[in-house]
């Protein structure tokens, strides 16, 4: 309820913490803007102007002065791969070395890696774009042999959905010459010799099957790492939209949270297999110990895909996985990047709409890379939420101004379009391939700029309160935890994030220098600047 110039809970509750000396952008329209919030029991019990947080403090009570910084609810990254991304964490990080432009000095950092282990161990790599590499190809086979012949050695794309095997590496995951392409996969072979090139794509799931996995040891150090930069980042809530997430996958990071080895709150979404294990075998395995407001699942994820040249799964095997999903009561996530695939996924939903309505279904797509105003329209009308990832434009813009064909450029990540067709836009990372700044994301929705600093689509930029809204309650409410996170309000989840400027007072390009100053996850602080 609300009295006067503040907000205030029915209930009086004394404060374990109050931040004061706040400039407080609530993200609720009925109270936009506070100067102060009192917090117990990890629970936001008012916010307000002026000094009326005394009548909440005690000698007590923390006091924790802002110093007139923004402060905003925590952010949600709505799209990452968690196990993924402590991987690259211990990986060999090839977008983070500098001076990186070549397949030679691909070949300098793998050799220099194989010096430090033994014979017989995988050289794990990722990060890598052709589009920027002298050659302007993908390595090859050949070109890792030559600096790692007693190391298997596997790089993946920056895209998540490219590797490239050594010719050891090949051997010892099984494809050779003989291997036909698995379901959804293609084995890259030379067009003159059919020689294997080394190069796997849409190939994933295959390779995690055949390659042992990271030592526990190894794994948790990368998890620490990512559970601070993520921090760092201000996320204190993510949606991991892994295909692979299975029920091992849910008791490996169940393990986790128990462990209190991860803060960020987590929505697991399950792949196929994970939502069979789920129906079959009970939800009683898919039980923790931690609160559901810390891990729960997140709905169900499909990859539709075009790598063959054809969309797989098929129409028809699409739609009756859509409506299996949806009528179990999930909410469905599909991988849909280019507009046929968009239209396939839309074709789907309408499908299980017709058969099953349900007014507030939030279906998702993660990506919806290429959006006509038509389809944008379509995507309304059925009510379906797009999962989208802003930072892909300065990352990737160079790429995409040099290889989009210009009939697609003016729709790609029309981000502006979707909004004023009444679309609800989530933003995210879709991390490890990007680093999950939201920051970052919002510079990129503002600005339209790539890295060199050339604009995509100028007539797709968007207000900074809009693209704030996408990390905070539009991500929320993509996860349907609108009801306690993603705002500031009275009776919500203390997830904040204190920032060192006003993201909707500055210039793009300020934005973009903009730091996190302080996290708040569940009441405490969790991560300080310098500290």
């Amino acid at each position: 309820m609300q009295f006067g110039t503040h907000m205030i809970h029915p209930r009086i509750h004394r404060a374990k913490t109050v931040l004061i000396n706040a400039n407080i952008l609530t993200m609720n329209p009925s109270f936009p803007h506070a100067q102060w919030i009192a917090i117990s029991d990890g629970i936001i019990r008012a916010a307000g102007e002026g000094r009326d947080y005394k009548e909440f403090a005690t000698k007590s009570t923390e006091v924790i002065d802002c110093g007139s910084k923004i402060v905003l609810p925590g952010f949600v990254d709505a799209h990452l791969h968690l196990r993924a991304f402590a991987e690259s964490c211990v990986s060999l990080d090839l977008s983070q070395i500098q001076g990186l432009r070549s397949i030679k000095d691909i070949q300098g950092a793998i050799k220099n890696r194989c010096k430090e282990s033994l014979p017989g161990t995988w050289i794990r790599g990722r990060g890598y774009n052709e589009f920027y590499l002298t050659e302007n190809r993908h390595p090859r086979r050949w070109d890792l042999d030559k600096v790692a012949p007693n190391h298997p050695v596997k790089l993946t794309h920056r895209s998540g959905h490219a590797h490239v095997l050594n010719s050891l590496a090949l051997s010892l995951v099984g494809v050779s010459t003989e291997t036909g392409d698995p379901p959804g996969g293609l084995i890259d072979r030379d067009t003159t010799t059919g020689e294997l090139t080394g190069l796997l794509f849409e190939m994933g799931d295959f390779l995690s099957q055949r390659i042992p996995p990271l030592g526990e040891r190894e794994l948790l150090g990368g998890l620490h790492i990512a559970n601070q930069q993520l921090l760092s980042f201000g996320i204190t809530s993510v949606q991991d939209a892994s295909n692979l997430n299975d029920l091992k996958r849910w008791k490996e990071i169940r393990s986790w949270k128990e462990a209190g080895l991860f803060n960020p709150r987590i929505g697991l979404m399950l792949g196929s297999k994970g939502l069979d294990q789920f129906r079959e075998e009970g939800s009683s395995d898919f039980s923790t110990s931690v609160s559901e407001k810390h891990l729960r699942i997140n709905g169900a994820k499909i990859i539709l895909d075009e790598t063959t040249g054809e969309l797989k799964p098929s129409q028809d095997e699409l739609n009756e996985t859509v409506l299996k999903i949806h009528r179990a009561g999930f909410q469905v996530a599909v991988h849909a990047i280019e507009e046929n695939a968009v239209e396939s996924a839309c074709s789907a939903i309408e499908y299980a709409l017709n058969r099953l309505p349900r007014s507030d279904h939030r279906h998702r797509i993660e990506h919806c890379s290429v959006c006509s105003p038509t389809l944008s329209r379509r995507l309304a009308a059925l009510g379906v939420i797009v999962v989208t990832q802003p930072s892909f434009i300065f990352f990737n813009g160079d790429r995409y101004l040099g290889t989009v064909p210009s009939q697609d450029l003016q729709y790609l990540y029309p981000i502006g379009s979707l909004l004023k067709a009444g679309i609800l836009v989530a933003g995210s990372s879709d991390c490890p391939i990007v680093p999950p700044n939201p920051l970052m994301g919002i510079y990129s929705s503002v600005s339209r700029k790539s890295n060199t600093g050339k604009v995509l689509s100028p007539g797709e930029r968007i207000e900074p309160i809009d693209a704030l809204r996408m990390y905070t309650t539009h991500a929320a409410r993509a996860g349907f935890e609108g009801h306690h996170k993603g705002s500031i309000m009275p009776g919500k989840l203390a997830d904040l994030v204190v920032l060192s400027g006003d993201p909707t007072a500055a210039t793009a390009d300020e934005i973009k220098d903009m730091e996190v100053v302080m996290t708040i996850l569940n009441g405490e602080v969790v991560w300080e600047k310098d500290r």
